[in-house]
């Protein structure tokens, strides 16, 4: 026969300890679920770049925002379930450990110095780490993002917690460690510039110089191929940006879409060419 005042006490604790890790994986899930829900209500929300594009919609943009906050999303919501995982479960094993009289006190003890040292062998491995939060936090650039790291500037291909990948112009891959980043620059943020500078005799109509680049602005701005899907706001001349001896120097500066600039500029300046040869006014050297 068993005895009762013996082996009550050890089912009891048997039943409280399975009880304590049931409930551990219990809240382990119910987090990371909660975690995925938080990550995908982020993911799906609508675009506040919409505002700049009039009520248009541009496909190829929206799926390269879209993807940027996914990534973003899921990374951070990566991050949060480890968290979760090593507080929940770290919290159940000291509860089972306390429950098996097991003194913790040394195994706290031993945890914290292997911490130390652990800390100072992977301090520049957890820098990285922390600046890679940090700039996952602040949005301070994703995946399709042109952006100058100092080290390095190209289109972002991969951000992760450790490393950033971009691509340069000439199709040179670079890794950058995030906790070497010292600033960034971020051309594809809100929004870009366009301008083109158009040099013109010294002797030339500055007031019909003027008035005819005007009249092009007005002219890309009702453009529905520009206005729909590239330029932000009417186009705007400057006036006379430089005057030497020999040219006069207009500019003409449009704000458009990010990492549509280059693109923009170049259509501008074809019209630009068309409009003074017809109007029969000669472009110089500077």
């Amino acid at each position: 026969m068993f005895d009762n005042a013996v082996w009550a006490p050890i089912v009891a604790s048997a039943i409280v300890i399975m009880l304590i890790v049931v409930l551990a994986f219990v809240l382990r899930k119910i987090a990371h679920q909660m975690i995925t829900r938080l990550v995908h209500r982020t993911a799906a929300k609508s675009s506040i770049a919409r505002r700049f594009r009039k009520g248009a919609a541009t496909d190829s943009i929206d799926a390269l925002l879209r993807e940027r906050r996914k990534q973003r999303a899921e990374t951070m919501g990566s991050v949060l379930k480890h968290v979760a995982s090593i507080v929940i479960l770290g919290t159940a094993v000291l509860t089972v450990l306390d429950r098996l009289t097991i003194p913790i006190a040394p195994l706290l003890t031993s945890v914290g110095i292997l911490g130390v040292a652990i800390g100072f062998g992977a301090q520049e491995l957890v820098k990285d780490f922390i600046a890679g939060m940090f700039m996952l936090l602040e949005d301070q650039y994703g995946v399709g993002d042109v952006v100058d790291v100092g080290a390095a500037v190209g289109t972002v291909e991969t951000v992760t917690l450790r490393v950033t990948r971009l691509r340069d112009a000439d199709g040179r891959v670079w890794y950058v460690r995030n906790g070497t980043i010292t600033r960034v620059g971020n051309e594809s943020q809100g929004w870009s510039r366009a301008y083109v500078d158009v040099p013109v005799a010294y002797d030339a109509d500055i007031v019909s110089v003027r008035v005819l680049l005007e009249h092009l602005a007005e002219e890309v701005w009702a453009d529905p191929e520009l206005r729909e899907s590239k330029i932000v706001e009417q186009p705007q001349v400057f006036g006379v940006e430089q005057l030497s001896d020999s040219s006069v120097v207009f500019r003409i500066t449009a704000k458009t879409l990010p990492n549509e600039q280059a693109e923009v500029a170049r259509e501008m300046r074809i019209r630009v060419k068309t409009a003074l040869d017809d109007a029969g006014i000669t472009m110089v050297a500077v």
